[in-house]
């Protein structure tokens, strides 16, 4: 796609149309499961192919359900995590959950939502709090973003993170009332530090007292605040919904979203998201069909998204799982994506992972190639449950050349350049015969092609 046509709102938000010379295809609907889940095995790639990408978007917001035998076996997987009090835990339990849930885009967007309004058990350092935080994300995910924001705003978790556990009118806390306009709704040039100072008031009296979010009415301050150019006796959630109603917020959240779904680069422009921004604002602020749009658009099918996100350590990790129907030791995995910079419920800082180009050094890079090994080895892993030789035999492999193949239409943005094929075969044929897919299936995901997404 060519510069006129990325900078033509119009056009990139309209439904994609496959034709003769850029059909539907099993490219293309690889790409729309990476972007909006973490990836399909061959038969739901298949499955994909047979159907329109708008019945594929469409199945897809529809199963944001789960059925109520696996919330239970959530549930009790969860209360098995949460009693050690560890939130490490917690994050294995959330990778169990990303691999094997039935609503795959609800998940996807309940990770977005928590590089989003990043919240740190490092610092909060209570596995339940942070429980309840990722139930509210998942609650909300494709919901509405006001009501979210009214809720998140009283999460204990996210009170104690910004120090505003225990917010007195005397001293009004300023970290959350920023944050909630730089990082959160608005971002930098929105709002002036008038608007902080203001807002910060807004939000005295609210505390956290065992466990729970409780209003302290006695430290509220009841007199008069401006905030964003509206005055009045304000409370904190009349003042979290006077944000919220900002046209710049459509803006910010629709650019995250862009940004989530479509590419890293280039920085989408106002004008660019302001159709999506004017559906939000006309839905209610309701999220879910502003991603319909972003998954169904000109945009997302074109050369401009396609190969141009950098997978982060989940996508990566999860991704690849996913696609090979692999299961293999929870906590092992979850403590690997923390070292490959993404460690669920411990995001770095309040502005979540930067993402894109950040995710990839020598030393991360060397660290996926370390995960990829660990899991295809494993006694613990399995592939649609059956030992890597058994599946891969199942899947009709019997040589390299098979085996690159496969995982090239299965897990590839785009076609593994010919020397690089070279080069694995090599690499295979020089490994004993128990090991050479093992190392070839390694070598793969460490090409830098595999990166992208």
């Amino acid at each position: 796609m060519n510069s006129a046509n990325f900078s033509n709102a119009e056009w990139a938000w309209q439904p994609w149309q496959p034709t003769a010379e850029d059909p539907w295809s099993k490219q293309k609907a690889a790409h729309l499961l990476r972007r909006a889940t973490f990836g399909a095995a061959q038969n739901q790639l298949q499955a994909a192919t047979k159907s329109t990408p708008n019945q594929v978007v469409k199945k897809l917001l529809e199963d944001c359900t789960e059925s109520a035998e696996y919330q239970q076996q959530m549930q009790a997987l969860l209360s098995a995590a949460l009693a050690t009090g560890n939130s490490k835990q917690l994050a294995a339990w959330w990778v169990y959950r990303m691999l094997t849930t039935p609503a795959a885009l609800l998940e996807k967007m309940t990770l977005f939502w928590h590089g989003h309004f990043a919240t740190s058990a490092e610092k909060v350092e209570d596995a339940d709090l942070m429980n309840a935080q990722n139930q509210l994300l998942r609650k909300h995910a494709l919901g509405c973003f006001p009501d979210l924001l009214v809720e998140i705003s009283q999460d204990p978790a996210m009170l104690i993170y910004l120090d505003s556990a225990s917010n007195r009118k005397a001293h009004p806390n300023e970290n959350y009332a920023r944050e909630i306009m730089e990082l959160f709704c608005l971002g930098e040039g929105n709002y002036t530090e008038a608007d902080i100072r203001e807002l910060a008031r807004c939000f005295t009296g609210w505390e956290v007292k065992r466990q729970k979010f409780r209003f302290n009415r006695y430290q509220h301050d009841n007199e008069s605040k401006t905030v964003l150019g509206q005055t009045g006796k304000f409370g904190g959630e009349q003042a979290v919904t006077i944000v919220a109603s900002q046209p710049q917020a459509a803006v910010f959240i629709a650019r995250k979203l862009v940004r989530f779904f479509v590419m890293d680069e280039p920085f989408a422009t106002d004008e660019l998201v302001e159709p999506l921004a004017q559906q939000l604002i006309e839905n209610g602020f309701i999220i879910g069909p502003v991603v319909q749009t972003i998954l169904t658009s000109n945009l997302f099918y074109s050369q401009q998204a396609m190969a141009r996100k950098i997978r982060s350590p989940v996508e990566f990790a999860i991704g690849f799982a996913s696609c090979l129907n692999a299961s293999t030791n929870n906590f092992t995995l979850a403590s690997r994506l923390e070292e490959l910079g993404q460690g669920l419920f411990y995001p770095p800082s309040v502005k979540g992972w930067d993402g894109g180009r950040t995710w990839i050094n020598s030393s991360t890079l060397l660290g996926r190639s370390n995960l990829i090994q660990e899991l295809l080895t494993s006694d613990k892993s399995r592939f649609n449950k059956l030992p890597l030789a058994d599946f891969l035999n199942n899947e009709g492999i019997t040589n390299c050349d098979d085996l690159i193949d496969y995982f090239e239409n299965l897990l590839f943005a785009i076609h593994i350049p010919s020397a690089a094929k070279d080069r694995i075969r090599k690499l295979a044929q020089s490994a004993s015969q128990s090991e050479s897919f093992e190392t070839a299936i390694q070598a793969l995901c460490t090409l830098p092609e595999f990166q992208l997404c």
